[in-house]
C-alpha cells in the first residue's frame, strides 16, 4: 500500500490567516456579469470587489471556473489549466486576484479532485486505450456492474461515475481487492499515481499564479471501497506536505462533512454540510433545513432549531461541534456555511426575513469560520419553480437552481446583474417585487446587511468571539446562551415565542451588561430577556463565571 509517512504523523500548522477569514462563496454565473451575455463572469466579480471589502469579507470561494461542458454547472471539468470562456481569460483571473490581494482579500479556486468531464482529453483518450488507466474501467468480460456507465466508445466495457454519468471517475485506487471485480488497482498502481501527480501539478499552476488555495470537492471521493478513508489519508497528507513546503501560505478546504476525519487527513478545514459525515449531514440539517427548497426524499423529516414553531433543538448540531473540535487539537478549522450552492438558502420558505438576523448573530460568534454564500447578507430566498438547468435537478424535490438565481444589486434591469435581455439570464431573477437589493440595503443602517457588516466587524475587533475563543454553552434550546471569552455573553432565540429566565452566569460585582450588537434581547445583573427571533450579543465586563 502506498504511504510515505505515518497517517498520524504531525502536519504542519495551518497558515495564521486562517482562523481571522470570513469566507464569502461566489457562484460565478450568477454574480455580476460585465459582457452582457447574461452570465456572470470574472471581472464581473472583480467590479463589486469593493462591495465584498466593505462587507468585511476576506476571503472568496469561487466554484469552479476551468473549462466545461456544463453539464453540472461546473463540477464536470474538461481542462484543469484553461479559464471556461464564458468567465474570460487567465489575465481576467490574474487580475481580479491582484485586485483582491490590494484589499485584503484572497482568492480561493474549486478543485474537482475525484473526476473529470467525459469531454476531458484524459478521458477521450482512455475511450481508445485499454491500456490507460486514468479512470476505473472494467474489461467488458462480463455484464455492466451496478453503477457503472456503458463505454460510450470502442473501448469494451463500462467506467465508474462518480456523480453524473457525464463525470468518469479518476482512478486513484482501491483500497481492497476482490477477486469479482478484477479491474480494482492498488492505490500504487501506475494510473493512480499519475492522477495523483496530476493534483500536485494543477494546485501548483494555479497558486504560482497567486491563488489563495482551494476548496476540494467530493474529497473523500477518491480511492474507493476505502474503509476509514485510510487511503484517502494517506492521499490527502501527501499532498498536504508537499503544499506546507512549496506553497505554506496556502489552504485546503474540503467538502467531506466531517471535520474529525478529513482535517486530521489533511485539510486546514472542512465545511459541515447536509449530507455526509455524522449522521449523513443530520448536524447541519437540524441547523438550518427547515423542509422547504432543497429536499431528499431519503432524509427522515425533522424539526430544526432555526424555525418559529421552536420545535427543534440545537443539541445534534452543539454535540457534533463538540465531537469534531475534540477531535482537531487546534490544528484546523470547522467551516459554518449558511448555505451553499447545493443546498436551500436561510431564506427558504416558510422562514421570513425577520428570523434571519438572529441566524447570522448565531453564524458570525460561534467558534467556527463563517461562510457566507453570496446574497445570503441581503436575505436573498431561493426561488421555487425553476427549469433544471445545468444538472440543477437531482430529484422530484431537489432543484439547486433555487440557490443559484442572479445577485440581486440594485432595482435597475435585471437587478443590475446584467445588460443582457432578461430571457438571456443564466437563470431567471427572483420574481419578487419586494426582492431585497444591495443598493437599498445599502441606504438603510437597520437593515440586514448592515447588521452582517456590524457583526463581522465585532468579530475581527474581538478575537474571544472568533474560532479560537473559548465558548461555554449555559442553556440551550430556546434561547441559545453561550459565553465567550469569559465575558461576551451570546442570546440567540430562532423562535417567535419570547422568554425570559434567569441569567445563567454571574455578572462581576459592580459591572453593567453592555450591549454590544442586539435587537430584542434585554439582560440585568440577574436575568435576561428574548423577544420573539432575537438575539444579543452583551460585554459582561470582567470575564464571568458560571453559577
Amino acid at each position: 500500500m502506498h504511504h510515505t509517512t505515518s497517517p498520524h504523523a504531525a502536519l504542519a500548522p495551518a497558515p495564521s490567516w486562517l482562523s481571522e477569514a470570513v469566507l464569502y462563496q461566489i457562484y460565478p454565473q450568477s454574480f455580476a456579469d460585465s459582457d452582457g451575455d447574461g452570465i456572470g463572469d470574472l471581472a464581473g466579480i472583480t467590479a463589486h470587489l469593493d462591495h465584498l471589502s466593505w462587507l468585511g469579507v476576506n476571503t472568496v470561494w469561487l466554484n469552479p471556473c476551468f473549462a466545461s461542458p456544463f453539464r453540472d454547472g461546473g463540477y464536470d471539468v474538461s481542462d484543469y489549466f484553461s479559464i471556461a470562456p464564458r468567465y474570460g481569460t487567465d489575465d481576467d483571473l490574474a487580475t481580479l486576484v491582484d485586485a483582491a490581494r490590494r484589499r485584503g482579500i484572497r482568492i480561493l479556486l474549486d478543485l474537482v479532485a475525484g473526476h473529470t468531464s467525459d469531454r476531458h482529453a484524459w478521458f477521450q483518450h482512455a475511450l481508445h486505450d485499454p491500456d490507460d488507466h486514468r479512470y476505473i474501467w472494467t474489461d467488458g468480460s462480463g455484464p455492466v456492474p451496478e453503477g457503472f456507465a456503458p463505454s460510450p466508445g470502442p473501448r469494451p466495457g463500462a467506467y465508474l461515475p462518480n456523480f453524473f454519468v457525464s463525470q468518469p471517475a479518476l482512478n486513484f485506487g482501491y483500497t481492497r481487492s476482490n477477486a469479482d471485480e478484477p479491474w480494482r488497482q492498488p492505490v500504487d498502481a501506475e494510473g493512480p499515481r499519475a492522477n495523483r501527480a496530476a493534483l500536485r501539478e494543477i494546485m501548483d499552476h494555479w497558486l504560482r499564479l497567486g491563488l489563495s488555495g482551494f476548496r476540494v470537492d467530493m474529497a473523500s471521493s477518491l480511492v474507493k471501497d476505502d474503509p476509514g478513508h485510510v487511503e484517502t489519508t494517506a492521499l490527502w497528507q501527501e499532498l498536504r506536505r508537499w503544499l506546507d513546503g512549496a506553497h505554506p501560505e496556502a489552504v485546503l478546504l474540503s467538502e467531506w462533512g466531517d471535520p474529525a476525519v478529513s482535517v486530521p487527513a489533511g485539510f486546514h478545514g472542512d465545511f459541515f454540510l447536509q449530507f455526509g459525515g455524522p449522521d449523513n449531514g443530520l448536524p447541519m440539517r437540524s441547523l438550518w433545513s427547515n423542509g422547504g427548497g432543497t429536499v431528499d426524499t431519503a432524509w427522515e423529516p425533522q424539526d430544526c432549531w432555526f424555525h418559529a414553531d421552536g420545535k427543534g433543538t440545537p443539541d445534534t448540531f452543539v454535540r457534533a461541534w463538540q465531537n469534531a473540535e475534540a477531535a482537531l487539537h487546534g490544528t484546523g478549522h470547522v467551516v459554518l456555511p449558511t448555505s451553499n450552492h447545493d443546498f436551500s438558502r436561510l431564506a427558504t420558505e416558510p422562514r421570513s426575513r425577520a428570523e434571519l438576523p438572529a441566524a447570522f448573530a448565531f453564524q458570525l460568534t460561534w467558534p467556527t469560520l463563517p461562510a457566507l454564500y453570496y446574497g445570503e447578507e441581503i436575505g436573498m430566498r431561493y426561488v421555487p419553480g425553476l427549469p433544471d438547468h445545468e444538472g440543477s435537478r437531482l430529484g422530484p424535490q431537489y432543484n439547486r437552481a433555487g440557490s443559484r438565481t442572479p445577485m440581486q444589486w440594485d432595482d435597475t434591469a435585471n437587478a443590475g446583474f446584467s445588460t443582457a435581455p432578461a430571457e438571456d439570464l443564466y437563470l431567471p431573477l427572483d420574481p419578487d417585487h419586494d426582492r431585497p437589493t444591495v443598493a437599498a440595503q445599502r441606504d438603510d443602517p437597520d437593515s440586514l446587511l448592515h447588521l452582517v457588516r456590524r457583526l463581522i466587524a465585532l468579530r475581527r475587533t474581538t478575537p474571544e468571539l472568533g474560532p479560537t475563543g473559548s465558548v461555554r454553552i449555559l442553556n440551550t434550546g430556546y434561547p441559545l446562551v453561550h459565553l465567550r471569552g469569559g465575558r461576551y455573553l451570546v442570546v440567540v432565540n430562532p423562535r417567535r415565542e419570547p422568554v425570559t429566565m434567569p441569567l445563567p452566569c454571574t455578572v462581576p460585582p459592580g459591572a453593567v451588561p453592555r450591549p454590544l450588537e442586539t435587537s430584542g434581547v434585554t439582560v440585568t445583573d440577574s436575568t435576561l430577556s428574548a423577544e420573539g427571533f432575537g438575539f444579543g450579543i452583551h460585554d459582561l465586563g470582567a470575564p464571568g463565571t458560571p453559577a
